[in-house]
């Protein structure tokens, strides 16, 4: 059945300076590729080393950013993602309930929410991007076009860290098929390379779950 928003409530949320937003349940980043398309991409990537971590730093990766009016790229995020999404008049997140896909677990305060990049920046830095512009480092940061920002439980994305899917992979073994697909998506657009263990590890997953 259709739910609607009482006028009554819109009638409130517009007298308290707050939005009501419509979103899905789960987070679902958008333009993930269908398994043929992310083997195809994961084909056509370039197997290289690891690169250096030297010089990297998260500040060459400029985020969040502002996106539209007072909402910034994390803000965004966690309105496409979450479900009953309230919002201050500064875009915050003041309630709504988030279910982080790589773990199964679902929050009702966007404080336990982290936004993750699905490739992490250090990695990026490691496969191609130390040799970006800042410019070009902070539009790969802030991507909403690709699968590359998804809202997940904040510690899963902590011990996650700069990993790579050769040692690390969502625990929820039902959204492994669509974290490879994302990954490898990711990285076919913004042309990275990947190690020989990572190609390897995606195409397990792509095998095996999609």
């Amino acid at each position: 059945m259709r739910r609607t928003v009482p006028r009554i409530a819109l009638l409130v949320a517009a007298a308290l300076g707050v939005a009501l937003i419509a979103a899905p349940a789960s987070a679902t980043p958008p333009n993930i590729p269908s398994a043929a398309t992310a083997q195809s991409q994961l084909n056509a990537l370039t197997v290289a080393a690891q690169g250096s971590t030297s010089g990297y730093s998260r500040d060459l990766f400029p985020h969040w950013i502002t996106v539209s009016g007072t909402c910034n790229t994390r803000e965004t995020v966690l309105k496409r993602d979450g479900s009953g999404v309230v919002t201050s008049s500064a875009c915050a997140a003041t309630s709504g309930s988030w279910y982080s896909p790589y773990d199964g677990a679902t929050w009702t305060a966007a404080s336990d929410v982290d936004i993750d990049h699905v490739v992490p920046l250090a990695e990026a830095w490691r496969s191609g991007a130390s040799s970006w512009t800042t410019s070009k480092r902070q539009s790969f940061a802030n991507d909403l076009t690709r699968p590359q920002l998804i809202a997940v439980t904040d510690n899963v994305n902590q011990s996650k860290g700069d990993q790579d899917p050769s040692t690390w992979q969502p625990s929820r073994t039902a959204y492994r098929c669509t974290y490879a697909k994302m990954w490898i998506a990711v990285k076919y657009y913004w042309d990275l390379t990947l190690q020989s263990t990572e190609k390897t590890a995606l195409q397990s997953a792509l095998t095996t779950y999609c």
